[in-house]
């Protein structure tokens, strides 16, 4: 090991950021996959996506209507509107064949190539249809404007939206209902992604059932493992759930070193605390891995440690499901979507009001499960149950972390706060 540790008592405490800080040299992209678009939603873009074409290609009606001159139509209005000579219709999906002349218009829909000489479209609503017996033609279709438009209203030009090379999609953003519509506009019938890391999750403890078995006295379900693979492929991982794991640093260790054969990181919850049988601290004693830390300033979750086994993370969080909550969401996601490229993958703080007094003080920083609502315009969060690091029925109702600088007696109803969105 590089560093100088206390593996149980007087550990240093670093800070979260800090502790972040020690994580990132270790953060190793996944590889890049080619997948077809409808397989890709909340995926990660591998690579800058550049406009192959302008957007849109052809001068683009905006409404359904009448492509006209506006010089045509300048005096138009209810009370005294201008004839004009219809000399086409064109749907959408179909090209002009006819050039706007003075006199004349076209019927012409949402989408469709606006022609040569008309720099305006008139709305449907703003039209009446009629008709007239023409000296070359027989029966002529005529429309009646009742309004006048400015040159170039309600058409979209070429590359109005989109300019030809222009950088539509940044690598490491995720696709969602808009980057999908790009991407299929651009003719992407497959994309390159990050693939998903592969987290192999242990529970720690003697006392563990497995969810099938039935209760025995001292011993509960392992449910930890569930909880953190759900936060897992909310962010994009592969779960793989591993049998949980007893007290023995001897197992523990065998277990982790393999998992690291066909995982890109290990999450473990449990054995990190100072009792007699917190395996994962007699594991870092021992093992050819590379502790980075064992201690942060935080609540709760104040043993959640990291090592690195051949390059690989391990992510040992607190037993308690409050604090495995707390510390997978402040440390494991970041790790997994900077895995995935997510150029951002840190929550920016915004501010609320609490709803109700906070009465604990704290030597560290807290880090307290809330639940959100807007009145009247202003953001308020309260704690989303009693706040302790061992209840777990707070975690479902949780759509944020409210940050609690360490210090003070508590804190006020209606003082501000930052909080993290979940």
């Amino acid at each position: 090991m590089s560093k100088s540790f206390n593996f149980k008592f007087g550990r240093k405490a670093i800070s979260v950021e800090e502790a972040r800080k020690e994580l990132e040299p270790f953060i190793k992209q996944t590889d890049i996959e080619h997948i077809p678009l409808a397989l890709s939603f909340g995926r990660t873009i591998a690579k800058d996506i550049l406009a192959a074409h302008p957007v849109p290609h052809f001068r683009r009606s905006g409404v359904d209507g009448y492509a006209v001159r506006s010089a045509d139509i300048a005096a138009a209005s209810p009370e005294n509107p201008v004839g004009l000579t219809v000399i086409e219709h064109i749907p959408s999906g179909t090209v002009p064949i006819r050039k706007i002349e003075s006199g004349m218009a076209a019927r012409i829909m949402t989408g469709a190539p606006v022609p040569e000489g008309a720099d305006a479209v008139v709305m449907l609503e703003m039209t009446e249809k009629g008709s007239a017996e023409g000296l070359d033609y027989g029966h002529v279709e005529r429309t009646f404007i009742r309004k006048s438009l400015f040159s170039g209203q309600n058409i979209t030009p070429i590359a109005g939206e989109i300019s030809e090379g222009e950088r539509v999609l940044q690598r490491g953003c995720r696709i969602a209902s808009g980057e999908a519509a790009l991407l299929a506009t651009f003719g992407y019938e497959t994309v390159a992604i990050y693939s998903k890391p592969r987290v192999a999750i242990f529970s720690t403890g003697s006392e563990l059932l497995k969810v099938g078995d039935a209760m025995a006295p001292g011993r509960i379900r392992n449910s930890n493992s569930y909880m953190l693979a759900c936060q897992v492929e909310a962010c994009g991982g592969i779960p793989m759930i591993m049998p949980p794991l007893a007290d023995d640093p001897e197992q523990v260790q065998t277990a982790l070193v393999q998992a690291f054969e066909s995982a890109d990181c290990v999450i473990t919850s449990g054995g990190v605390s100072v009792g007699d049988y917190d395996v994962l601290v007699e594991v870092f004693k021992r093992w050819n891995g590379t502790l980075l830390f064992n201690k942060i300033a935080m609540r709760p979750g104040s043993p959640t440690s990291a090592a690195v086994w051949q390059d690989k993370l391990l992510l040992a969080l607190s037993g308690n499901p409050g604090a495995a909550f707390v510390g997978f969401e402040l440390f494991a996601r970041p790790v997994l979507e900077s895995m995935q490229g997510v150029r951002q993958p840190y929550p920016e703080a915004c501010t609320a009001f609490l709803e109700v007094d906070y009465e604990k003080g704290s030597a560290y920083p807290r880090y307290v499960r809330g639940t959100t609502r807007i009145d009247d315009g202003r953001l308020y969060v309260k704690p989303a149950g009693a706040d302790k690091s061992s209840i777990m029925v707070s975690i479902k109702d949780a759509d944020c972390l409210i940050y609690l600088p360490a210090g003070g007696s508590g804190f006020r109803k209606d003082e501000k706060v930052n909080i993290y969105m979940l």
